[in-house]
């Protein structure tokens, strides 16, 4: 899915950055009192399983069609605003696509904005299965999952708002990526690589939106799932890694979000880092002797039996809490 640059990243380099929005220490006062809508991890694997039972969400498919509604009917039933960026791309291969990125807007009066995101498609071959490397497959984590967290976030702001305006943004196209020595071209009509579609076109063409910093969610469903802090995001949010770490400490679930550095990976918030210059980090599940993503990445492993309501419920929890105490 993508390319891991194992990247020697020290401190005093990271500091040094001279970005500061997602940077300003966090305040030493104590937390206010905010009511805190309760995420439901049961919600949230209902959202993956619907997912799934539409089939591989690959693009140009009927299933991926009919998921792109699913997902702008279920944002319009919660009151966002709903806009949709249709777009088309080429990939490595050659395959012209018809894609979407789905962008569902709370509160929009907000100056102040949050931005979450995640991306919805499927990757058409599962080129690290151990059989059948060009079949399609679930995509239950590697996709679904993200999205299942980010509908159930979405319910929770249509019922209660944030104090922050809320933004969330379904990626289109991300895991179209090229197969191992298959690239025999770069990257052309101006793309940076040939992953991350969607969040390269957004990023492009986002017009005059800013927000004071992002969150991304990619494969944080599956069973045993550890978050650690990933070299990209601590390169271009620090503070906002340790407001979501440091959150998630609060709250009990340091077995889940790990204190320890890792290298950095291409993922769609590299590009809203880089291009639309939107301080983003990425919670992605790092396995320990496997690496980043899990050793069903990109293979029929990933279905729905690999998911747990527990880990999605942990992630919703800490995404609401940073959520909802921004004032």
């Amino acid at each position: 899915m993508k390319v891991i640059y194992y990247l020697a990243l020290c401190s005093a380099l990271l500091f040094s950055c001279s970005r500061e929005r997602g940077k300003n220490a966090e305040s030493d006062t104590p937390l206010r009192s905010v009511n805190v809508p309760r995420f439901n991890g049961d919600s949230a694997f209902y959202f993956v399983g619907q997912q799934v039972k539409l089939g591989p969400r690959v693009p140009n498919s009927a299933a991926h069609r009919k998921a792109g509604d699913y997902f702008i009917n279920q944002f319009q039933k919660y009151g966002a605003k709903v806009n949709v960026q249709e777009f088309e791309a080429t990939t490595f291969d050659n395959q012209r696509l018809k894609l979407r990125n789905i962008i569902a807007v709370f509160n929009p009066s907000k100056q102040k904005r949050i931005l979450l995101a995640a991306h919805w498609d499927t990757r058409p071959f599962a080129d690290k299965d151990s059989i059948q490397r060009n079949a399609p497959f679930d995509g239950a984590n590697d996709g679904a999952s993200g999205v299942g967290v980010l509908l159930e976030m979405a319910r929770q702001l249509g019922k209660t708002p944030a104090s922050a305006g809320v933004d969330i943004v379904l990626f289109d196209g991300e895991d179209w990526g090229e197969k191992d020595g298959m690239a025999t071209v770069p990257p052309a009509n101006g793309l940076l690589g040939w992953w991350c579609l969607g969040s390269q076109y957004w990023a492009k063409n986002k017009s005059n939106y800013t927000a004071y910093y992002g969150i991304l969610l990619d494969m944080v469903g599956a069973k045993g799932s550890r978050f650690f802090r990933e070299g990209t995001s601590l390169e271009y949010a620090p503070k906002i890694v340790d407001k979501v770490w440091n959150t998630a400490e609060r709250l009990g679930y340091s077995s889940y979000f790990v204190k320890q550095n890792e290298g950095s990976i291409t993922d769609d918030h590299r590009y809203v880092n880089e291009i639309a210059k939107i301080p983003m980090i990425d919670i992605v599940h790092f396995q320990p002797g496997v690496g980043y993503f899990g050793d069903y990445h990109h293979s029929r492993k990933d279905n729905l039996n690999i998911i747990s309501k527990e880990t999605l419920g942990v992630v919703g929890d800490v995404l609401m809490n940073v959520v909802y105490y921004e004032e």
